[in-house]
């Protein structure tokens, strides 16, 4: 399995440390390589692309606040986006969403939570069931 991770400038030092965190998988860094102001579209756009044409792989997004990336996400037929502020929030988007990239918040949350809301929602699996039914509707909603 894949992961691609993504940040802007304001998470550039959080996205590193989730990489050194999750060094002993299959992670795949698509920028930004900098502290230098960029825009966090790009990146969205980036990792959101490589998911979707990568079916069994998953995406970790970094901004300051997690909901640019999300939004940006979530325009992308066949992703599904959670921005998470705790592990109740990773799990449940894992569980009930069948999510697929993780947004996460740079200036909300500490180094310690991150890692914590990436561990829990890595680790934990969709359900199923009538779930999937929901989970089917996305893409009829005319996204």
């Amino acid at each position: 399995m894949n992961i691609y991770i993504g940040s802007d400038h304001a998470a550039f030092d959080e996205k590193a440390a989730v990489i050194e965190h999750l060094s002993k998988l299959s992670l795949k860094d698509l920028g930004t390589f900098s502290k230098e102001s960029c825009h966090y579209p790009d990146f969205a756009k980036k990792v959101s692309k490589a998911v979707q044409d990568d079916k069994d792989s998953f995406g970790i997004l970094l901004c300051g606040s997690g909901i640019g990336v999300s939004m940006v996400a979530n325009r992308f037929k066949d992703i599904r986006a959670a921005r998470c502020l705790s592990v109740e929030d990773a799990s449940l988007s894992r569980q009930h969403n069948n999510s697929n990239v993780l947004c996460l918040a740079a200036r909300m949350n500490s180094l310690d939570e991150i890692k914590k809301i990436i561990d829990i929602w890595l680790k934990t699996d969709f359900e199923g069931g009538r779930h999937l039914t929901r989970v089917d509707l996305f893409n009829e909603l005319g996204c």
